[in-house]
C-alpha cells in the first residue's frame, strides 16, 4: 500500500457489571485497532465499533480501504482520505465504512507525528498546555442501589478526583425518576461546577424532549453557576430539524453530533442551528483529517466544541483548535469507557485538578498492552 503495511485487530472488552443507557444494555465494548507501518515505524489508530460489529469494521479496512489506497503517496494523508472516501461510495460512506476510515486516518497521523518526532497536538499547530475536562458517567447500574443515591455518590467521587464538571445519563427511567437523579447530582456538587445531561436519543418527539428538559431544569433549580450545562442528544441524531426546534423551546443548550459523520453532516447541523455545542468524534466522523475540517468550520461560525469520547486522541485535537470548551473523560475504574484497559499504564492519560495532560510523546502517545490484548484473545 504505497510503502505502507496495514494490520487490523478487533478487541472486545467486557464490562464487569450490568450497565445500561436509555437505549441499550452494554455488555462489552468492541474496538478496532489499526497499525500502519512504514520504514520500521508504526502508527496506531483505533475506533469504537459498538457493543458488537467490530469484525464488520475490521473487514472494511482489509477488504476495501487497503486496496483503495494502495497506489497513494504515503505522505499524502489528505489524498489517502479522499481515496478511501471515494472507494466507499457504493458501500455506504457512513457507519462501518467511516469508522474504518477513522481508524486508518488516525494511524496515519500517529505515524506522521512519530516520523516528525512531535506530539500530534504540536504537529497540528497546538501546544501541550493542559486542557479542561469533565467527568463522564452516571450510567444506570441496578446493583448500585437507589438511583438518586448512586448518582450522588458518583458525583462525590468525581469531585474527590479533582473534577468540578460532570455528565450523567437521562432517558432510561421515567422523567420524574431522572429528575430526582438530576436534583441529587446538583446537590452533591455543592454549588461548584456544571452538570451536563446525556439522553442517548431517548425521546421520540420535540414535545416529549421539551417536557423532559423542563422537568430537569426545575430539578436543577436556580443555582447560579451550578446548573445544566447542556442537554445531549435528546432526539434521534437524524432529526436535525427537531434539535433546532427544541433548541428554541428550552433554556438548556443543546449538544449533538457524536454520531454525525463527515463535514457534510456537521454543515447541516450548523446551518440549521441545531446545536449550541457540537460533539465531533474522531473515531466516528472520519478520523483526524475530517475532525480538523469540522472544527475549522465551527471556528468560522463561532460554534463551541466538546468532543465525544476518545480523550486519548481528542486532547491533541482540542489543543489545535480555538472553540473547544472541554474534553470528555472517563475514570478507568468506572469500567464504562474501558479502552485504556488495553493501553499500557504509563501511556494512559494523566489528569490533575480536572485538567488533562497532553502526552509529550511523538504522535498520539499511546502504546497497546500486549499482555492485555493476549488475555482478551485479540489476534491479527
Amino acid at each position: 500500500m504505497g510503502g505502507l503495511s496495514v494490520t487490523v485487530r478487533t478487541a472486545s472488552i467486557p464490562l464487569a457489571r450490568p450497565t445500561r443507557i436509555s437505549t441499550r444494555v452494554l455488555g462489552a465494548r468492541e474496538f478496532v485497532l489499526v497499525s500502519v507501518e512504514r520504514d520500521g515505524m508504526v502508527g496506531t489508530g483505533y475506533t469504537y465499533a459498538g457493543t458488537s460489529g467490530g469484525s464488520v469494521v475490521a473487514g472494511m479496512v482489509r477488504e476495501v480501504l487497503v486496496t483503495a489506497i494502495d497506489s497513494c503517496d504515503p505522505d499524502d494523508i489528505v489524498g489517502i482520505w479522499e481515496a478511501m472516501f471515494q472507494e466507499s461510495l457504493l458501500i455506504g460512506r457512513r457507519g462501518a465504512a467511516l469508522r474504518a476510515m477513522s481508524a486508518v486516518d488516525m494511524a496515519l497521523w500517529d505515524l506522521a507525528g512519530k516520523r516528525a518526532g512531535l506530539p500530534l497536538a504540536v504537529l497540528l499547530g497546538g501546544s501541550l498546555q493542559p486542557l479542561a475536562a469533565y467527568a463522564s458517567g452516571g450510567y444506570y447500574r441496578p446493583d448500585d442501589g437507589e438511583w438518586a443515591d448512586a448518582v450522588a455518590r458518583e458525583i462525590s467521587e468525581n469531585r474527590a478526583a479533582g473534577f468540578t464538571d460532570h455528565k450523567i445519563k437521562v432517558g432510561g427511567l421515567s422523567v420524574a425518576d431522572d429528575a430526582r437523579r438530576v436534583a441529587a447530582a446538583i446537590a452533591a456538587m455543592e454549588g461548584e461546577g456544571r452538570l451536563a445531561l446525556d439522553a442517548n436519543n431517548a425521546y421520540r418527539s420535540v414535545a416529549e424532549a421539551a417536557k423532559a428538559a423542563a422537568a430537569f431544569e426545575r430539578a436543577a433549580g436556580d443555582t447560579g453557576d451550578t446548573g445544566l450545562w447542556w442537554f445531549e442528544e435528546p432526539l434521534s441524531p437524524e432529526d436535525v430539524s427537531g434539535h433546532a426546534r427544541l433548541r428554541d423551546r428550552i433554556q438548556t443548550p443543546i449538544a449533538t453530533g457524536e454520531i454525525a459523520q463527515t463535514r457534510h453532516e456537521f454543515r447541516t447541523i450548523i446551518e440549521l442551528g441545531a446545536a449550541d455545542i457540537i460533539q465531533p468524534d474522531a473515531g466516528v466522523l472520519g478520523g483526524v483529517t475530517e475532525y480538523m475540517r469540522v472544527v475549522r468550520t465551527a471556528e468560522t461560525f463561532g460554534v463551541q466544541v466538546a468532543p465525544h469520547w476518545h480523550a486519548n486522541v481528542h486532547v491533541h485535537l482540542a489543543a489545535a483548535s480555538t472553540t473547544g470548551i472541554t474534553v470528555e473523560h472517563f475514570e478507568l475504574s468506572k469500567d464504562i469507557y474501558n479502552f485504556e484497559r488495553i493501553v499500557t499504564p504509563e501511556t494512559r492519560l494523566a489528569y490533575s485538578g480536572g485538567m488533562l495532560t497532553i502526552p509529550d510523546r511523538p504522535g498520539i502517545g499511546i502504546e497497546f498492552d500486549q499482555q492485555a490484548l493476549d488475555e482478551l484473545g485479540v489476534a491479527v
